[in-house]
């Protein structure tokens, strides 16, 4: 399929599925104009899958590492119960005040909790079970992502990891340097490996892990 037919499959995609709120637009507009790395934002197609995660697994703890803009806080938000407990960590600071402009912007924001700082350090001070993690943070340490918080996910619960595919750099052999490349590969091999788990990768943008803890 060429690039041109590709681009027109993924238009057809987004007009043919459940639009984004007007807030997630203005947030992906704002973010595209100010800050520097907006392709990370999940983005209307995956949103809408976090989203319809969250309405058939009604999760009521959920964690997520790097909160970025909070375009997928929010979606995760719109999915879980009117009781959810979300929880967010997000190490860079500079980004608290645009998350916080669109978390005042909505009632969702009753269920998110904002961390500010290391996940490794902040993550278990959270007396939390979880029955959603959705990680998409340091590529470089998903590995020690999964170890830290697995246990603290309930038998039966998702664990959710973005970029898995990473641009199709996991096919390859990378430098030394690449530290970023070297941390998923890893984590992959890991997970396909990891028993307690049933796993698939959905080739959805930059690649979406889904595990399911036994």
């Amino acid at each position: 399929m060429t690039i041109e037919k590709n681009k027109d499959l993924d238009e057809y995609i987004l007009n043919h599925i459940d639009e984004e709120s007007e807030l997630l637009k203005q947030l992906d507009r704002d973010a595209h104009v100010n800050l520097l790395r907006p392709r990370m934002i999940s983005g209307h197609l995956q949103g809408r899958l976090l989203k319809m995660l969250c309405r058939l697994l009604q999760p009521r703890y959920i964690l997520e590492l790097g909160t970025y803009t909070a375009y997928a806080t929010l979606c995760l938000a719109e999915g879980a119960p009117e009781d959810a407990e979300i929880h967010t960590v997000e190490v860079n600071d500079e980004l608290e005040d645009f998350i916080m402009k669109y978390l005042h912007q909505t009632q969702l924001k009753d269920k998110i909790h904002l961390h500010i700082g290391d996940a490794m350090e902040i993550v278990p001070a959270i007396d939390c079970t979880f029955d959603l993690v959705y990680i998409d943070a340091n590529k470089r340490v998903y590995v020690e992502y999964y170890n830290m918080i697995f246990d603290k996910v309930r038998s039966g619960g998702l664990i959710i990891a973005d970029n898995t595919l990473w641009d199709g750099h996991v096919l390859e052999n990378p430098k030394s340097g690449d530290k970023q490349t070297i941390g998923i590969q890893k984590f992959n091999d890991m997970v396909a490996g990891d028993n307690r788990v049933e796993k698939v990768i959905i080739p959805l943008r930059d690649g979406l892990t889904l595990i399911w803890k036994k």
